[in-house]
């Protein structure tokens, strides 16, 4: 499949050339050469504009030698724009004809040697650390009915990854970055705070996309650091974080009685951690959900 016009450059590169990005008529081109529509059950909707693509990249702070890690490369906006600043990009596309079509753009594009790619064609929740061996940063444009299952997995996949940015829908970057005692803050905020520290970065219009979606995405930036306990695993305080926001407006004694075999262990567990049995889930850190997970972990062995 041909991409041809002049498209827009990203920056200049060896001996000045411009370094072009995919326009909205090239998208379209490329989708109507593969017979492609977009569809909602993989979250398909294609950037189109450059200028956001450049500031996805820009807020990534790549230096030129990072192994970047691409969930969802669709017909190849972002990938370009990788590229140009990345050391190796590694693109994870569940598309065929899509995930089949990215190396002959990026071809076109760009020169082979410009930069390593390497592109699998598979479900990204499926992916192993085998695939993407030291990759650094993560960089994507989400779906939005996966955006969350796919961050943590990768986070526990590929213990490399040093940093990120990800485009999501809007509500769910304000829930991935919201902090205790907001009443958006619940088990995506606390998940990921579980070993990074998040922030929204940036909000993006609709009319950036083909399809346009029927709501506005959000840009989170997040920093990978130590896990927030290192006497208790990450699946035990997940466990925890799950029982506690099921029902939110029960008490932590009420919504961990289950989890800790009655509502008095789970009164006891929560004393020993020195939390309060009748707060709520949504009033806690992720600290404090790790020393209730230890408390019930050290209740177990008794």
């Amino acid at each position: 499949m041909a991409v041809t016009g002049s498209g827009t450059s990203a920056r200049s590169g060896a001996g000045g050339q411009d370094r072009p990005l995919l326009s909205a008529a090239h998208i379209r081109n490329l989708a109507e050469g593969l017979g492609i529509r977009p569809t909602k059950q993989w979250g398909q909707n294609f950037v189109i504009d450059p200028n956001t693509i450049r500031r996805i990249v820009s807020l990534a702070g790549l230096t030129g030698e990072e192994h970047v890690l691409e969930v969802g490369p669709g017909l190849g906006s972002l990938t370009l724009g990788l590229l140009d600043e990345a050391g190796q990009v590694t693109a994870v596309e569940i598309d065929p004809a899509l995930a089949q079509q990215l190396p002959h753009t990026v071809a076109l594009m760009r020169p082979p040697q410009a930069a390593p790619l390497q592109v699998l064609q598979q479900d990204a929740l499926k992916l192993t650390g085998d695939q993407a061996p030291g990759a650094q940063v993560l960089v994507a444009n989400l779906p939005y009915n996966v955006a969350v299952p796919v961050v943590l997995h990768l986070l526990q996949t590929l213990p490399s990854l040093s940093w990120g940015v990800v485009m999501v829908q809007e509500e769910v970057a304000d829930r991935l970055a919201a902090r205790p005692g907001s009443k958006i803050y619940g088990v995506p905020s606390v998940k990921l705070a579980w070993d990074t520290d998040a922030q929204k970065v940036g909000t993006v219009s609709r009319k950036v996309f083909w399809p346009e979606p029927r709501i506005s995405s959000g840009l989170v930036r997040f920093h990978r650091r130590e896990p927030a306990a290192s006497n208790v695993s990450r699946q035990e305080v997940f466990a925890v974080v799950d029982a506690a926001f099921a029902q939110r407006r029960k008490t932590l004694r009420a919504s961990l009685a289950s989890l800790a075999g009655s509502p008095g262990r789970a009164q006891q567990a929560l004393e020993a951690a020195g939390v309060d049995p009748s707060a709520r889930g949504e009033t806690l850190d992720v600290t404090a959900f790790a020393r209730i997970a230890a408390a019930l972990a050290a209740d177990r062995r008794v």
